[in-house]
């Protein structure tokens, strides 16, 4: 990747590390810029009490809290009292009734006194009451909790007292049948009074002597008691499960608040108010949310190009080359969004997603790409959010992320712009079943109309992707002077001026250059080097050799050899400066760096050794530097594999007919040669990897060099063949 001309201009100024800062700073604010207007609070001139303009939709998730408290309070409100029955409270209160009763006959029995000569017993005097009563009082209990004293006065123990046996087993029949009847059907404690009345009533219909009626019911009053009793505990744990079984009463995003035309009534304007669509009060909380956002994007970006492992002037373009595409990706998103706020439902869905991946992938590699994917996505949701501020789509964001992703990866091959256009129809593949998938997993109804939109909106967001790459690929490939894999392809034509020049001038050495080129991709792809690169450069490594062609042995077809007559000097300057007028011509038809590199280091500051010694052998004073290449020495892996390849093409080609162990041999003493002579000390080619380059050349000769079929000549005819 070349260097713009005008970043050359502002780097002469700045430092590396204050450029990529002040690039970072840049992209930051250009981010903040494009997303502001998006979370700029937004509200609606609407009042209490007036129809609502339009179908008003919740922004985001809303719970409405108080209406939620109202309906827990009913909920409580409905759960009625618990009660748990009071074993034995029925048999208790017949023994209390009988009980009281035998107290009242024993204290009959001990006092009654009878006529002398007669069997009637005597009516106990006024006295003799007072006595019984007294002697009554002691025997009744006197539980704190049921103190039978307090319940019956000295009337009604006066009236028990004076009432016959027969009078009293009367009372106590009939109370307690009725009691009994009573406390059957069940009497709460809240109810007892309830129950006492209904005793009364039930005793009062009965005919008693004097005020035994009275004493009856006083008596029933005193022994009724509830069987069921109020549970506290488990009637407030019956109302807190109540309370918490109830949902919390919300608004889900995109939900209707009001419908067009209807009346906006105090709950609907609370709801709006809530939710910040109808007062514009000015909050800082939106900014800062914001530029959080992009403090986080900015330092993943940081983050990311910080452990990349190139070269700081390599780092810094591909930030510069990744930050336009963010920012035009961006910038497209908010156009579409623009276009959304014209109240064309769900048209964020033509937005090419993935445009930024695949562009990103041809350009630079995977790893970036995906990652702007990732952020771009995130943008998409801030985006396009609906119609208010403070609320994100997660329904646009999985799209985003699904058809960039979907874009990087079926983006297999980059060689050819077809590959891009094929790639773009698969994306639209997969945008149309991510669309259905939120489709129906929202549950929501739709015209087939509004189908036929989600169809035309996913194709066009894939097939415009693929556009979009294509068309800018051209732009970013000069003025970054990338060299993707398109444009490798593309120079490898044939039909390139210069390659046509050199098939024309030198075929000897066109030919040449393709045997050699085979050679470097194999061994480059053998190691994980860029294979279509050294083939590309190798049909352009000799092509300063078409200035002078005949003065190399390749293109020296039933010709003498022009070296015969003319000095080693001579001949050391023509073959030298085949590196040098090939690397000026490659420059004069703006050929990519890599490929001018390629032509210029392809021979290192190796030795003519061939012109050098013939020198010598003259009697010449020579010395050794005058008679090695200019260099520089291979800078890169396919560099310096190339330079292996030319030498080894040429050194194997030179025999005839050679064996296994022959090419074994030569390629390794050339490539011992070179590591002797420090050629590739400049470049990061390890020897593990030297060998594996060893290996792949040694199979690649054998497979051209090998062995034929010698086939007898035919003989004339008329004769036996």
């Amino acid at each position: 990747m070349q260097t713009h001309p005008f970043l050359l201009k502002i780097r002469s100024f700045l430092s590396y590390r204050l450029f990529t800062n002040l690039l970072f700073v840049l992209l930051g604010i250009i981010v903040f810029g494009v997303l502001y207007g998006n979370v700029k609070p937004k509200t609606l001139d609407i009042n209490l009490y007036e129809e609502a303009p339009t179908t008003i939709r919740a922004p985001k998730k809303f719970v409405d809290d108080e209406a939620t408290v109202k309906k827990q309070l009913e909920a409580k409100e409905e759960v009625g009292n618990v009660y748990t029955p009071k074993e034995g409270a029925i048999d208790n209160s017949i023994s209390l009734l009988r009980s009281l009763m035998e107290s009242v006959k024993e204290v009959k029995k001990e006092t009654e006194t009878q006529e002398p000569g007669s069997e009637e017993l005597k009516p106990p005097a006024e006295a003799e009451i007072n006595e019984q009563l007294k002697q009554l009082k002691a025997k009744l209990p006197k539980d704190k909790n049921n103190n039978v004293t307090n319940q019956l006065n000295d009337t009604v123990l006066k009236t028990l007292l004076e009432a016959s046996e027969e009078d009293l087993e009367r009372v106590e029949t009939i109370v307690s049948t009725q009691m009994k009847i009573i406390m059957e059907n069940g009497v709460k404690e809240e109810e007892l009074s309830e129950a006492r009345l209904n005793l009364e009533q039930r005793i009062t219909n009965y005919t008693f002597k004097g005020d035994l009626s009275n004493a009856a019911v006083k008596l029933g009053n005193v022994a009724l008691e509830p069987t069921q009793y109020f549970d506290a505990e488990k009637t407030d744990e019956l109302k807190r499960l109540a309370v918490a079984n109830v949902q919390s009463v919300e608004i889900i995003e995109g939900g209707v608040i009001v419908e067009d035309g209807e009346l906006i009534t105090p709950k609907e304007y609370r709801i709006m108010k809530s939710l910040g669509m109808v007062e514009n009060t000015f909050s800082f909380r939106p900014y800062i949310g914001l530029a959080l956002f992009v403090l986080v994007v900015i330092s993943l970006l940081y983050y990311f190009f910080y452990t990349l492992e190139v070269t700081e002037e390599r780092k810094q373009n591909y930030l510069i080359l990744t930050s336009i595409v963010f920012v035009i990706s961006l910038l497209i998103m908010k156009i579409v969004g623009l276009i959304e706020q014209l109240e064309i439902n769900d048209i964020a869905y033509i937005f090419p997603a993935a445009f930024t991946g695949m562009i990103l992938r041809i350009l630079l590699n995977e790893r970036i790409a995906m990652m702007m994917v990732f952020i771009l996505s995130a943008c998409s949701s801030i985006v396009f959010h609906q119609q208010f501020s403070g609320s994100i789509d997660m329904e646009i964001a999985i799209y985003t992320l699904f058809s960039g992703v979907s874009g990087i990866l079926f983006l297999v091959s980059r060689n050819q712009r077809s590959n891009i256009l094929r790639a773009g129809i698969y994306v639209a593949l997969v945008n149309i079943l991510i669309l259905a998938f939120l489709v129906l997993l929202s549950g929501t109804s739709y015209s087939n109309s509004e189908y036929v939109y989600y169809l035309v909106f996913a194709l066009v967001s894939g097939i415009s992707s693929s556009i979009l790459t294509i068309g800018f690929l051209p732009f970013f490939e000069a003025g970054f002077g990338i060299l993707s894999s398109m444009r490798l392809v593309e120079l490898s034509s044939p039909t390139q001026p210069l390659l046509k020049k050199l098939l024309t001038d030198a075929p000897g050495t066109y030919h040449h250059s393709v045997m050699v080129a085979n050679l470097a991709e194999s061994a480059c792809e053998s190691i994980g080097a860029n294979g279509l690169l050294a083939r590309v450069g190798c049909y352009y490594h000799d092509v300063g050799k078409s200035k002078r062609p005949h003065f190399f042995i390749e293109n020296q077809l039933n010709m003498g050899n022009p070296h015969d007559r003319v000095s080693p000097e001579t001949s050391r300057d023509v073959i030298i400066s085949h590196a040098s007028d090939g690397a000026d011509m490659l420059r004069k038809h703006k050929l990519p760096k890599e490929i001018v590199d390629i032509a210029e280091q392809h021979h290192g500051t190796t030795l003519l050794k061939f012109f050098y010694y013939k020198a010598k052998e003259q009697g010449k004073d020579v010395k050794e530097e005058d008679y090695r290449y200019p260099g520089p020495k291979p800078q890169t892996r396919e560099a310096a594999i190339i330079s292996i390849a030319d030498s080894v093409e040429a050194a194997v080609r030179s025999k005839k007919s050679p064996t296994q162990g022959e090419i074994q041999q030569l390629v390794h003493s050339i490539v011992q040669d070179r590591l002797q002579d420090g050629q590739f000390n400049e470049c990061d080619l390890s020897l593990k990897q030297l060998e594996t380059v060893k290996r792949s050349l040694c199979e690649t000769l054998n497979g051209i060099f090998h062995p034929r079929i010698e086939y007898p000549e035919l003989k004339a005819k008329g004769e036996e063949v």
